[in-house]
């Protein structure tokens, strides 16, 4: 990314945009070896993260370096564009996730990171401020005290650019530790999650709530002020009973103030001052809609959106004040709901102006929302940003989200549904080899979560494989969320035989369609979709002919035992529950079962999923006399956050895939 410079089509309006795109070249399907298209598909995105300047003016964004390396570039738009680097973090146990204007001059940054508290790893965040030109970086979150009775993960996060009353402060979380009182009277002895102004310049401080232990967060209303309180209470070991609260403070200030006990069922997430009123998530029959919750008075929760058959599952917020815009679903694609007209209208036009119809976001705004930062994508287009100045309605192309596949081909992907052993019709995602034509190489692509979906867009993972001539099926299953209570039914792995069954079934309806040939057929899935191919040998070990199976859950006791170090223990507990199902849907306990082949890589700082999973399932394999192949990536997590990493992993389980289906 470096040494590029911003693509700027100035003066192109909306009204003849359409006319500008119409010379576009004609799709053809490409070519390429294997390694060249690890390299380009494993690259991370170009941007991970984009803000605009209050002005309007300046844009920053996050880029990946080298490796797993991230860069923070600042670009002038007023002047020539050209971005420059004003920080650099290497170091793969750390990355810059999120960068945001405090001023025009300052940004203020989140890093996240893992490291190892008394031999377990943990996970912790650090918020800080750094000059528009890179200099004078100041670290925000609370100091550390080698006084202090614990460590300080939460680094804190902003609730408001803006504090009230205050220049150049914003409003962020920040987790108190007390400390040992050994020779001092001045140590501190608050304990939990409060809210200070910080001054972004000079770092100094003012309490605006004190800290409480039980507090897991809080919201403010645009205006900056304090209005909702979240409590996740403890139980007397320290982990986190399951039961959320949450609180209110009257518009005209006050102490806290419970949600009525009619409002039980509703999960507030924001705030509009003028209106008084909280936005939150509530059901509408078995769905998830978004309410308008009147905070005083008497007035009953109006419905603001809902939509029959899938949940509303995303607020849409932009600006500075973080102003509530719309709300999100995604059906066979996205959709969203704008309760500002003009917005609305204005995402319909551009939808409808660029190529290919793609999914238009808004990102974010200038402080008087006259400049827009747009995102553009779609599924075979992985996605340019655009700055739309909405006073003469010009739109600028800005940074494409991945300029490694800029120019090449991608294969479209297609709503379809299949139908279970029992009927029950599954939806899922077809994306056929790049060129169109079945090959007989299938693979069936269970998503992650389980509490998540696959959605209509872009996936590098899909894409690789298309390109080299595989068909990619990708079930939402039954135990996926997004579909409503009923579909999401005891989650993914208290009724693992539902949710695998429908796996299963989407890999015999690529066999029924003449997609698949059985010798063929293979099975690849990240997490909870790893531990999916791997259960899916134990329940019908002649259907694939090849498990590949990133950072998979193998073991549910073992899921379980491993979070008893962490406050989260009940709460996995639960979502695994007990009973027969955990041994039967296990599939460590059943290695005898397999029958195919399995490839299976895990990152050693892996927070998500343990990398002991994959240690036990490939030694399970092993003691069985499976084949088993086993890549584990030394310091990285979860996510494999590292373009070198992707890139192998690619062509790894390509040239896997390959030995074990043929050409």
């Amino acid at each position: 990314m470096t040494g590029t410079f911003l693509r700027r089509l100035t003066g192109i309006s909306l009204t003849t945009l359409a006319m500008a795109v119409t010379s576009a070249a004609p799709v053809f399907a490409q070519e390429a070896d294997s390694a060249e298209l690890a390299t380009q598909f494993g690259a991370r995105p170009s941007v991970l993260d984009i803000s605009l300047s209050p002005t309007g003016e300046k844009i920053a964004y996050i880029a990946p370096g080298p490796g797993s390396a991230d860069v923070l570039y600042l670009a002038d738009l007023s002047g020539d564009g050209t971005p420059r680097a004003i920080n650099y973090l290497n170091n793969p146990a750390m990355h810059l996730s999120r960068c945001d204007f405090a001023t025009e001059e300052r940004l203020i940054c989140d890093i996240e990171g893992i490291s190892t508290i008394d031999g377990v790893l943990a996970g912790y965040s650090r918020v800080v401020s750094i000059a528009a030109d890179g200099s004078d970086m100041r670290v925000l979150t609370a100091r550390d005290s080698f006084r202090a009775l614990g460590a300080r993960q939460d680094g804190g996060s902003v609730i408001a650019l803006d504090a009230p009353g205050k220049q150049n402060s914003v409003l962020m979380t920040r987790q108190y530790v007390p400390e040992t009182m050994t020779g001092t009277r001045l140590s501190n002895q608050s304990s939990g999650l409060g809210v200070d102004a910080v001054d972004v310049t000079n770092g100094n401080t003012q309490v605006v709530e004190r800290p409480d232990r039980e507090t897991a967060a809080y919201v403010a209303d645009d205006t900056g002020a304090v209005r909702l309180r979240i409590v996740r209470p403890f139980d007397n070991l320290g982990r986190y009973t399951g039961e959320t609260r949450y609180y209110f403070r009257p518009a005209t200030g006050g102490g806290w103030q419970k949600f009525s006990t009619d409002l039980v069922s509703f999960k507030p997430v924001a705030v509009d001052s003028a209106q008084n009123i909280a936005y939150a998530y509530g059901k509408a029959g078995d769905y998830d809609a978004i309410y308008e919750v009147p905070l005083e008075g008497a007035a009953a929760p109006v419905l603001l959106s809902s939509r029959e058959g899938v949940d509303i599952d995303q607020l849409l917020r932009i600006g500075r004040q973080r102003r509530v815009v719309g709300a999100s679903f995604a059906t066979e694609k996205r959709q969203i709901v704008y309760f500002d007209e003009d917005l609305g209208s204005l995402a319909s036009k551009l939808e409808h102006a660029l190529p290919g119809n793609p999914l238009i976001t808004i990102t974010d705004a200038s402080a008087d929302e006259q400049l827009l930062l747009v995102i553009a994508s779609s599924d075979t287009d992985p996605g340019t940003t655009y700055l739309l100045d909405r006073r003469t309605n010009e739109l600028s192309p800005l940074l494409s989200l991945r300029e490694q596949l800029d120019g090449r081909d991608m294969a479209p992907m297609q709503p379809v549904s299949f139908p279970a052993a029992d009927g029950t019709m599954i939806p899922a995602y077809l994306t056929m080899p790049l060129g169109g034509e079945a090959t007989g190489k299938a693979i069936v692509m269970p998503h992650g979560g389980p509490s998540s979906r696959d959605e209509w867009g872009f996936d590098w993972l899909v894409q690789f494989f298309a390109a080299r001539g595989y068909a990619v099926l990708q079930p939402n299953y039954r135990g996926s969320s997004g579909y409503g209570s009923a579909w999401f039914g005891h989650n993914g792995f208290q009724s693992w035989d539902i949710a695998i069954g429908d796996v299963n079934d989407a890999g015999r309806w690529l066999l029924s369609e003449g997609i698949a040939t059985p010798e063929k057929l293979a099975i690849v899935g990240w997490s909870y979709g790893g531990y999916a191919a791997l259960q899916s040998q134990v329940v019908a070990p002649d259907l694939y002919q090849a498990v590949a199976a990133i950072a998979p859950v193998a073991d549910l006791e073992n899921l379980v035992d491993e979070a008893r170090r962490y406050t989260t223990a009940g709460t996995v507990a639960r979502f695994v529950g007990e009973g027969p199902h955990v041994d039967a849907g296990s599939p460590a306990q059943h290695a005898d079962r397999f029958a195919a082949p399995v490839y299976l890589t895990h990152g050693t700082l892996d927070l998500n999923v343990s990398v002991n999973q994959s240690r036990l399932m490939a030694r399970r394999l092993r003691d069985a006399g499976k084949t088993v192949t086993y890549e584990e990536i030394d310091g990285l997590d979860h996510y494999l956050d590292d373009s070198n990493v992707r890139r192998d992993m690619l062509a790894s389980i390509d040239q896997f895939l390959t030995q074990a289906l043929g050409e």
